[in-house]
Protein backbone atom coordinates (compact mmCIF):
# COMPACT_ATOMS: atom_id res chain seq x y z
CA UNK A 1 0.00 0.00 0.00
CA UNK A 2 1.68 3.70 -0.84
CA UNK A 3 2.68 5.50 2.28
CA UNK A 4 2.93 9.16 2.83
CA UNK A 5 5.70 10.77 1.11
CA UNK A 6 8.24 11.86 3.78
CA UNK A 7 8.88 15.61 4.82
CA UNK A 8 12.09 17.29 4.22
CA UNK A 9 13.53 19.91 7.29
CA UNK A 10 11.51 23.07 6.62
CA UNK A 11 13.00 26.50 5.32
CA UNK A 12 10.84 28.41 7.50
CA UNK A 13 8.65 26.54 9.70
CA UNK A 14 7.31 24.77 7.74
CA UNK A 15 7.66 21.75 6.02
CA UNK A 16 7.20 21.03 1.95
CA UNK A 17 8.46 17.93 1.16
CA UNK A 18 9.45 16.44 -1.78
CA UNK A 19 8.16 20.78 -2.62
CA UNK A 20 11.30 21.74 -0.88
CA UNK A 21 13.88 21.81 -3.23
CA UNK A 22 11.97 24.63 -5.02
CA UNK A 23 11.00 26.23 -1.79
CA UNK A 24 14.84 26.81 -1.07
CA UNK A 25 15.28 28.25 -4.68
CA UNK A 26 15.27 32.34 -3.58
CA UNK A 27 14.17 32.65 -7.30
CA UNK A 28 11.27 30.60 -7.04
CA UNK A 29 7.53 32.75 -6.88
CA UNK A 30 4.94 30.47 -7.16
CA UNK A 31 4.66 26.44 -7.43
CA UNK A 32 1.42 24.87 -8.56
CA UNK A 33 0.72 20.99 -7.88
CA UNK A 34 -2.07 19.86 -10.55
CA UNK A 35 -4.34 16.93 -9.23
CA UNK A 36 -2.04 14.52 -11.31
CA UNK A 37 1.09 15.25 -9.46
CA UNK A 38 2.59 17.21 -11.75
CA UNK A 39 4.51 20.40 -10.47
CA UNK A 40 4.93 23.54 -12.05
CA UNK A 41 7.23 26.13 -10.55
CA UNK A 42 8.12 30.12 -11.67
CA UNK A 43 11.48 30.70 -11.10
CA UNK A 44 11.12 34.13 -13.04
CA UNK A 45 9.85 32.37 -16.55
CA UNK A 46 6.73 31.93 -16.52
CA UNK A 47 5.42 28.20 -15.38
CA UNK A 48 7.81 25.26 -16.17
CA UNK A 49 6.70 21.85 -15.75
CA UNK A 50 9.67 20.56 -13.15
CA UNK A 51 10.53 17.23 -12.03
CA UNK A 52 11.17 16.44 -7.92
CA UNK A 53 13.30 13.75 -6.67
CA UNK A 54 10.21 12.54 -4.53
CA UNK A 55 6.96 12.02 -6.83
CA UNK A 56 3.94 12.29 -6.07
CA UNK A 57 2.70 8.52 -6.62
CA UNK A 58 -0.82 8.76 -6.74
CA UNK A 59 -3.72 11.28 -6.29
CA UNK A 60 -4.22 9.66 -2.94
CA UNK A 61 -0.60 10.60 -2.00
CA UNK A 62 -1.16 14.01 -3.00
CA UNK A 63 -4.15 14.75 -1.34
CA UNK A 64 -2.55 13.60 2.02
CA UNK A 65 -0.20 15.93 1.94
CA UNK A 66 -2.09 18.93 0.93
CA UNK A 67 -4.07 17.83 4.19
CA UNK A 68 -0.39 17.73 5.98
CA UNK A 69 0.43 20.91 4.59
CA UNK A 70 -2.60 22.93 5.78
CA UNK A 71 -2.22 21.60 9.14
CA UNK A 72 0.56 23.02 9.61
CA UNK A 73 -1.79 26.00 10.51
CA UNK A 74 -4.68 24.62 12.53
CA UNK A 75 -6.73 24.43 9.29
CA UNK A 76 -8.41 22.02 8.79
CA UNK A 77 -8.79 20.13 4.79
CA UNK A 78 -11.36 17.66 4.77
CA UNK A 79 -14.89 16.68 3.40
CA UNK A 80 -16.59 19.02 5.43
CA UNK A 81 -13.88 21.85 4.18
CA UNK A 82 -12.34 20.90 0.99
CA UNK A 83 -10.84 24.45 0.83
CA UNK A 84 -8.15 26.04 2.59
CA UNK A 85 -6.50 29.24 1.56
CA UNK A 86 -3.84 30.05 4.71
CA UNK A 87 -0.60 32.43 4.90
CA UNK A 88 2.28 32.63 6.99
CA UNK A 89 3.42 36.21 9.01
CA UNK A 90 6.16 36.28 5.93
CA UNK A 91 3.72 36.29 3.54
CA UNK A 92 3.84 32.96 1.82
CA UNK A 93 0.38 32.13 0.79
CA UNK A 94 -0.91 28.74 0.80
CA UNK A 95 -3.91 27.82 -1.39
CA UNK A 96 -5.21 23.69 -1.60
CA UNK A 97 -8.77 22.38 -2.79
CA UNK A 98 -9.35 18.59 -2.59
CA UNK A 99 -11.63 16.16 -4.67
CA UNK A 100 -14.16 16.06 -5.18
CA UNK A 101 -13.98 20.00 -6.31
CA UNK A 102 -11.17 19.02 -7.96
CA UNK A 103 -11.20 15.72 -10.14
CA UNK A 104 -8.51 13.70 -8.41
CA UNK A 105 -6.40 13.98 -5.96
CA UNK A 106 -5.72 17.81 -4.82
CA UNK A 107 -4.56 21.34 -6.04
CA UNK A 108 -2.03 22.94 -4.68
CA UNK A 109 -0.65 26.42 -5.03
CA UNK A 110 2.20 27.89 -3.10
CA UNK A 111 3.14 31.75 -3.69
CA UNK A 112 6.13 33.27 -1.91
CA UNK A 113 6.65 37.13 -1.13
CA UNK A 114 10.36 38.31 -3.06
CA UNK A 115 11.95 36.91 -0.44
CA UNK A 116 14.98 39.69 -1.06
CA UNK A 117 12.43 42.42 -0.43
CA UNK A 118 13.61 44.71 -2.68
CA UNK A 119 13.67 48.11 -2.21
CA UNK A 120 12.66 51.27 -4.32
CA UNK A 121 16.11 51.61 -5.97
CA UNK A 122 16.88 48.08 -6.55
CA UNK A 123 13.28 47.55 -8.26
CA UNK A 124 14.30 50.10 -10.55
CA UNK A 125 17.72 48.78 -11.54
CA UNK A 126 15.55 45.20 -12.26
CA UNK A 127 13.83 47.10 -14.87
CA UNK A 128 10.42 48.20 -12.70
CA UNK A 129 10.61 51.82 -13.33
CA UNK A 130 12.72 54.73 -14.89
CA UNK A 131 14.96 56.81 -12.19
CA UNK A 132 12.38 59.85 -13.10
CA UNK A 133 9.71 57.76 -11.68
CA UNK A 134 11.77 56.37 -8.89
CA UNK A 135 12.34 60.06 -7.47
CA UNK A 136 8.79 60.79 -8.08
CA UNK A 137 8.15 57.64 -5.92
CA UNK A 138 9.60 58.67 -3.27
CA UNK A 139 7.85 62.02 -3.12
CA UNK A 140 4.87 60.16 -2.99
CA UNK A 141 5.16 58.83 0.10
CA UNK A 142 7.40 61.15 1.65
CA UNK A 143 4.38 63.82 1.13
CA UNK A 144 1.51 61.73 2.05
CA UNK A 145 0.06 61.17 -1.50
CA UNK A 146 -2.89 58.18 -1.22
CA UNK A 147 -1.34 55.21 -3.78
CA UNK A 148 -3.80 52.96 -5.68
CA UNK A 149 -1.24 50.14 -7.14
CA UNK A 150 -3.30 48.34 -10.22
CA UNK A 151 -2.07 45.40 -12.85
CA UNK A 152 -2.84 41.44 -13.34
CA UNK A 153 -2.15 38.78 -11.30
CA UNK A 154 1.62 38.11 -10.74
CA UNK A 155 2.96 42.28 -12.36
CA UNK A 156 4.62 42.80 -9.13
CA UNK A 157 1.44 44.82 -7.19
CA UNK A 158 2.48 43.44 -3.54
CA UNK A 159 6.19 43.73 -4.40
CA UNK A 160 5.91 47.72 -5.14
CA UNK A 161 3.31 48.22 -2.04
CA UNK A 162 6.55 46.90 0.25
CA UNK A 163 9.27 49.11 -1.45
CA UNK A 164 6.40 52.00 -0.91
CA UNK A 165 6.18 51.53 2.87
CA UNK A 166 9.96 50.92 3.38
CA UNK A 167 9.89 54.51 2.03
CA UNK A 168 7.89 55.69 4.99
CA UNK A 169 9.13 57.44 8.20
CA UNK A 170 10.00 55.06 11.03
CA UNK A 171 8.18 56.65 13.57
CA UNK A 172 4.97 56.20 11.48
CA UNK A 173 2.31 53.71 12.58
CA UNK A 174 0.99 51.74 9.66
CA UNK A 175 -1.86 49.24 10.02
CA UNK A 176 -1.95 46.71 7.04
CA UNK A 177 -5.24 44.75 6.29
CA UNK A 178 -5.42 41.78 4.01
CA UNK A 179 -7.26 38.65 3.45
CA UNK A 180 -4.22 36.47 3.68
CA UNK A 181 -0.88 37.22 4.70
CA UNK A 182 1.19 38.58 1.45
CA UNK A 183 2.71 41.69 2.21
CA UNK A 184 4.69 39.63 5.42
CA UNK A 185 6.84 41.65 8.31
CA UNK A 186 7.76 44.82 7.37
CA UNK A 187 10.76 45.08 9.44
CA UNK A 188 8.74 48.15 11.62
CA UNK A 189 8.28 48.56 14.95
CA UNK A 190 4.90 50.47 14.74
CA UNK A 191 3.36 47.93 12.16
CA UNK A 192 0.10 46.54 12.85
CA UNK A 193 -0.78 43.37 10.82
CA UNK A 194 -4.71 42.72 10.31
CA UNK A 195 -5.99 39.69 8.62
CA UNK A 196 -9.45 38.11 7.85
CA UNK A 197 -10.76 34.88 9.93
CA UNK A 198 -13.09 32.42 8.07
CA UNK A 199 -16.11 31.54 10.17
CA UNK A 200 -16.23 28.54 12.34
CA UNK A 201 -18.01 24.90 11.46
CA UNK A 202 -20.63 25.95 13.28
CA UNK A 203 -20.71 29.55 10.95
CA UNK A 204 -19.70 31.71 13.45
CA UNK A 205 -16.58 34.05 14.97
CA UNK A 206 -15.93 35.09 10.90
CA UNK A 207 -14.05 38.66 10.58
CA UNK A 208 -14.14 40.29 7.14
CA UNK A 209 -11.88 42.76 5.17
CA UNK A 210 -14.75 45.67 6.58
CA UNK A 211 -14.87 45.22 9.84
CA UNK A 212 -11.30 45.24 10.02
CA UNK A 213 -10.83 48.28 8.08
CA UNK A 214 -13.62 49.85 10.11
CA UNK A 215 -11.14 48.79 13.12
CA UNK A 216 -8.19 50.45 12.09
CA UNK A 217 -9.87 54.30 12.10
CA UNK A 218 -9.75 53.44 16.09
CA UNK A 219 -6.20 52.23 15.95
CA UNK A 220 -4.38 56.04 15.79
CA UNK A 221 -2.66 54.97 11.92
CA UNK A 222 -0.35 57.48 10.32
CA UNK A 223 -1.20 55.33 7.16
CA UNK A 224 -3.99 52.47 6.18
CA UNK A 225 -3.04 50.39 3.84
CA UNK A 226 -5.30 47.49 1.94
CA UNK A 227 -3.61 44.59 0.44
CA UNK A 228 -5.98 43.73 -2.12
CA UNK A 229 -9.41 45.58 -3.03
CA UNK A 230 -12.14 42.56 -4.00
CA UNK A 231 -14.64 43.42 -2.55
CA UNK A 232 -17.20 45.80 -0.47
CA UNK A 233 -14.33 46.83 2.05
CA UNK A 234 -13.23 48.95 -0.78
CA UNK A 235 -16.56 51.48 0.71
CA UNK A 236 -14.80 51.46 3.85
CA UNK A 237 -11.53 52.55 2.95
CA UNK A 238 -12.28 55.39 0.55
CA UNK A 239 -14.51 56.76 3.28
CA UNK A 240 -10.96 56.47 5.52
CA UNK A 241 -9.01 58.23 3.04
CA UNK A 242 -11.44 61.10 2.58
CA UNK A 243 -11.71 61.38 6.53
CA UNK A 244 -8.36 62.94 6.66
CA UNK A 245 -6.33 59.46 7.05
CA UNK A 246 -4.13 60.52 3.88
CA UNK A 247 -0.91 58.30 3.05
CA UNK A 248 -3.17 55.35 2.38
CA UNK A 249 -2.26 52.46 -0.11
CA UNK A 250 -3.87 49.53 -1.34
CA UNK A 251 -3.39 47.39 -4.61
CA UNK A 252 -6.70 46.34 -7.04
CA UNK A 253 -6.79 43.92 -9.95
CA UNK A 254 -7.47 46.15 -13.53
CA UNK A 255 -6.36 46.09 -16.43
CA UNK A 256 -5.11 49.89 -17.25
CA UNK A 257 -6.04 52.84 -15.50
CA UNK A 258 -9.17 53.94 -17.41
CA UNK A 259 -10.48 50.41 -16.50
CA UNK A 260 -10.10 51.56 -12.62
CA UNK A 261 -13.42 53.35 -12.66
CA UNK A 262 -15.26 50.14 -13.87
CA UNK A 263 -13.93 47.79 -11.04
CA UNK A 264 -14.23 50.59 -8.54
CA UNK A 265 -17.89 50.80 -9.37
CA UNK A 266 -18.63 46.90 -9.51
CA UNK A 267 -16.45 46.52 -6.20
CA UNK A 268 -19.30 49.52 -4.97
CA UNK A 269 -21.85 47.51 -6.16
CA UNK A 270 -21.61 44.15 -3.92
CA UNK A 271 -21.68 47.29 -1.11
CA UNK A 272 -24.81 48.19 -2.02
CA UNK A 273 -23.45 52.07 -3.17
CA UNK A 274 -24.75 53.21 -6.93
CA UNK A 275 -22.46 54.83 -9.02
CA UNK A 276 -23.24 58.26 -8.14
CA UNK A 277 -22.40 57.96 -4.12
CA UNK A 278 -19.13 55.81 -5.43
CA UNK A 279 -17.94 58.55 -7.57
CA UNK A 280 -18.00 61.17 -4.65
CA UNK A 281 -16.26 58.85 -2.83
CA UNK A 282 -13.54 58.08 -5.14
CA UNK A 283 -13.18 61.38 -6.30
CA UNK A 284 -9.81 62.52 -4.38
CA UNK A 285 -9.41 59.62 -2.15
CA UNK A 286 -6.66 58.07 -4.48
CA UNK A 287 -4.13 60.84 -5.54
CA UNK A 288 -2.31 58.42 -7.90
CA UNK A 289 -3.15 55.04 -10.04
CA UNK A 290 0.18 53.58 -10.36
CA UNK A 291 -0.26 50.59 -13.12
CA UNK A 292 1.81 47.48 -13.25
CA UNK A 293 1.76 45.01 -16.36
CA UNK A 294 4.70 42.35 -17.49
CA UNK A 295 6.75 43.01 -20.56
CA UNK A 296 9.01 40.39 -22.13
CA UNK A 297 8.95 38.64 -18.74
CA UNK A 298 10.29 41.96 -16.97
CA UNK A 299 7.29 43.25 -14.22
CA UNK A 300 7.40 46.93 -14.81
CA UNK A 301 5.25 50.25 -14.69
CA UNK A 302 3.87 50.98 -17.59
CA UNK A 303 1.39 53.92 -16.43
CA UNK A 304 0.51 56.77 -13.92
CA UNK A 305 -2.95 58.58 -13.92
CA UNK A 306 -5.72 59.56 -11.59
CA UNK A 307 -9.28 59.36 -10.94
CA UNK A 308 -11.31 62.28 -11.73
CA UNK A 309 -15.12 63.25 -12.56
CA UNK A 310 -16.67 64.22 -15.49
CA UNK A 311 -18.71 67.30 -15.41
CA UNK A 312 -21.70 64.74 -15.90
CA UNK A 313 -20.27 62.91 -12.62
CA UNK A 314 -18.91 60.01 -14.63
CA UNK A 315 -15.63 58.96 -12.61
CA UNK A 316 -13.03 58.15 -14.71
CA UNK A 317 -9.31 57.00 -15.01
CA UNK A 318 -7.24 59.62 -16.54
CA UNK A 319 -3.51 58.53 -17.91
CA UNK A 320 -0.84 61.44 -16.49
CA UNK A 321 2.37 59.77 -17.86
CA UNK A 322 3.59 56.69 -19.74
CA UNK A 323 6.96 54.76 -19.69
CA UNK A 324 8.01 52.73 -22.73
CA UNK A 325 11.16 51.84 -21.56
CA UNK A 326 14.53 54.17 -21.60
CA UNK A 327 14.86 56.72 -20.04
CA UNK A 328 12.39 59.18 -20.53
CA UNK A 329 8.70 59.20 -20.25
CA UNK A 330 5.98 60.68 -21.77
CA UNK A 331 3.63 62.55 -20.26
CA UNK A 332 1.73 66.30 -20.96
CA UNK A 333 0.43 69.66 -18.88
CA UNK A 334 -1.66 67.29 -16.27
CA UNK A 335 1.65 66.11 -15.77
CA UNK A 336 3.45 68.28 -15.23
CA UNK A 337 0.77 69.94 -12.81
CA UNK A 338 0.43 66.63 -11.02
CA UNK A 339 4.19 67.28 -10.50
CA UNK A 340 4.30 70.56 -9.19
CA UNK A 341 2.20 69.83 -6.33
CA UNK A 342 4.28 66.19 -5.39
CA UNK A 343 7.30 66.41 -6.78
CA UNK A 344 8.17 70.15 -7.44
CA UNK A 345 11.75 68.97 -7.98
CA UNK A 346 10.90 67.25 -11.35
CA UNK A 347 8.45 69.11 -12.18
CA UNK A 348 10.88 71.43 -14.07
CA UNK A 349 13.21 68.73 -15.48
CA UNK A 350 13.09 65.47 -17.64
CA UNK A 351 9.69 64.31 -15.53
CA UNK A 352 7.81 66.50 -17.96
CA UNK A 353 8.57 64.80 -21.29
CA UNK A 354 5.96 64.68 -23.91
CA UNK A 355 2.94 65.05 -24.71
CA UNK A 356 0.82 61.37 -24.73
Amino acid sequence: MDSLLPISAPVTGLVFGPLDEFVRDPDVSDIAVTGDGTVWVDAGHGMRERQTRLRFRSPRILREFAVQLCSQFGQRLDDSRPIADVSTPEGIRINAVIEPLVAQGASISIRFPNRQQPDLEQLARMGMMPAVWLRTMKALVRRKASILVTGATATGKTTLLRALLAQCQPDERIITVEETRELGVLGRANHVSLVTRSANLEGAGEIDLESLIRATLRMRPDRVVLGECRGAEIVHLLRALNSGHRGGMATMHADGVARVPARLLSLGLLAGIDAQALGLLADGAFDVLVHLRTVDGVRRISHMGCLRRHRDGALLGEVLSVWKGGESVIGGAPWCRFLERWDPESAYGTGKGGRP
